[in-house]
């Protein structure tokens, strides 16, 4: 695979993993169950998720023109 795919595919996979992981918490915080108060607001945290889901969007359809597995 030419370096720059494989470059593509390793940040799709570490957003992804970054995405699921502010998805968790998000969730976690509406049910009032983490074990900590985040310093950011609720809004700016889901904003932050938001902006992330649509750039993984981005990447997948990039991977999807370019013959790109993810």
């Amino acid at each position: 695979m030419e370096a720059y795919k494989e470059r593509m595919v390793n940040e799709y996979k570490e957003l992804k993993e970054r995405t699921d992981k502010l998805c968790h918490m998000l969730d976690r915080l509406l049910n009032n169950d983490l074990d900590f108060v985040p310093s950011c607001s609720f809004e700016l945290l889901e904003s932050q998720f938001r902006v992330m889901k649509a750039y993984l969007n981005i990447l997948e359809q990039r991977a999807k023109i370019e013959g790109i597995e993810l």
